[in-house]
């Protein structure tokens, strides 16, 4: 995993300006849609419940006497910052006996209520972790929720990872990816047969400029050995071409494996990972001059300008910080591969910032979930998490050079690479 020491200088991300347009929605929206969808499915998995302990009354011709009978009309529940709409489910009782379902979450009386525009700001943190779902939803429809039984939230979580298995088993033979971000997560859920559960995470950018989840699977630590299960899986299941480009920190595993995978798609380093790696080995009072330093390598316009900017940076600091420039000059060729793509997606290529800022939701939401988990309950939340945060990504930067990178269109200093001298080519770049 990358060195935190990053955090500690206070460096920049490289294109975070860029990147704050990921943010697609306004919170409110995004709370409620959250707060919709967690209430939805408490109930439907109240519903199940019930179906299952009638499973075994049947009609004399064998039918299953208690079945489901669609919907009632949807209706909303008001909070402070709008409507949260809720649809119950009815059943039908085949022998007459009577059986109804009646939901404890959301009751006919519950219109209106105060606690649920104070509740979602703190839902939407809980988010829809099982240890804490219990408690959200009390807090979002009152005492009712207390009747939501362990069965139900087993049922829950059962199902959050069902819908990541059938995601785990989709085909990608009709899937081509111009770029990668990958990186491994961790967080502080822990299991039985893994102290420590790590993320193994792949964003891909499709020829529309559309950002795709590529894989979401666990691993030990980041080792070569768990990335290339990942990377073979892929492309068993017929992703047969590896991306143009990808983008990941200094973690050797992931290099590793896609060389043996993938060995067509070029590698290129984290700007934000590689400067706080170099900067935590200068003194303090240096590290305000060494960032300046390091920005004007990759904010260069040119590749040509960016190697002066290198060697002048290693030739200031080599002589008393020896390991500083050391970690900058082993990944030089690959924090420079950006330069062979479209100058529109420089901002995107420099940093992992994309799966960075998505998964700081799934760090925040699991340092709250103290118990150990199942892996496939580990999973299932992780998929659900990761299902949600796609919901507010927005393509890339000129997109329609996305699908040209992909028909063999060649760049040069962020600039399409034609016939003409070489001289002219490095004029116009």
């Amino acid at each position: 995993m990358h060195d935190d020491t990053s955090k500690r200088t206070g460096s920049a991300r490289p294109g975070q300006a860029g990147e704050l347009s990921e943010i697609g929605l306004p919170l409110e929206e995004l709370v409620r849609r959250g707060a919709r969808e967690i209430l939805q499915r408490a109930i439907e998995a109240e519903v199940q419940v019930l179906l299952d302990d009638l499973a075994g009354v049947q009609l004399s011709d064998g039918r299953q006497a208690v079945v489901r009978n669609g919907y009632l009309p949807a209706r909303e529940i008001l909070t402070g910052i709008g409507p949260v709409e809720v649809q119950v489910p009815k059943v039908r009782d085949r022998s007459g006996g009577g059986v109804k379902f009646n939901s404890q979450l959301a009751p006919p009386s519950v219109r209106r209520s105060a606690r649920v525009g104070a509740a979602l700001p703190w839902l939407y943190l809980k988010g829809i972790s099982s240890g804490d779902l219990g408690g959200a939803l009390e807090m979002l429809v009152g005492e009712g929720a207390k009747g939501l039984s362990p069965a139900a939230l087993s049922r829950l979580k059962a199902q959050w990872g069902e819908e990541y298995q059938a995601w785990n088993r989709r085909s990608l033979a009709d899937e081509r990816y111009a770029y990668w971000w990958a990186d491994g997560i961790y967080t502080t859920l822990r299991s039985s047969d893994d102290p420590r559960l790590c993320l193994l995470v792949i964003i891909g950018v499709k020829a529309d400029g559309r950002k795709d989840w590529v894989a979401i699977s666990d691993g030990l630590r980041e080792s070569t050995e768990s990335w290339l299960d990942v990377l073979r899986d892929l492309k068993a299941r017929g992703l047969k071409l590896g991306p143009r480009l990808a983008v990941g920190d200094g973690a050797l595993g992931f290099w590793s494996a896609l060389e043996h995978v993938y060995p067509e798609t070029m590698p290129q380093r984290c700007w934000f990972h590689k400067m706080g790696n170099v900067l935590a080995a200068l003194p303090k009072s240096l590290q305000g001059k060494a960032k300046a330093d390091l920005q004007a390598i990759w904010m260069a316009d040119t590749r040509e300008a960016a190697v002066r900017a290198f060697e002048r940076c290693v030739a200031r600091y080599q002589a008393k910080y020896p390991k500083a420039t050391e970690k900058l000059m082993q990944d030089r060729e690959a924090l420079l591969a950006f330069y062979d793509f479209p100058a529109e997606h420089w901002v995107h290529l420099r940093t992992t910032n994309p799966i960075e800022s998505t998964f700081a939701t799934v760090r925040h939401r699991t340092t709250r979930t103290k118990n150990c988990v199942s892996r496939s309950s580990f999973l299932g939340l992780a998929f659900k998490l990761a299902e949600e945060a796609a919901k507010t990504w927005r393509r890339i930067r000129a997109p329609k050079k996305v699908a040209e990178l992909l028909q063999g269109t060649r760049y040069a200093n962020g600039i399409p690479v034609t016939d003409s001298p070489p001289e002219e080519q490095r004029k116009a770049a």
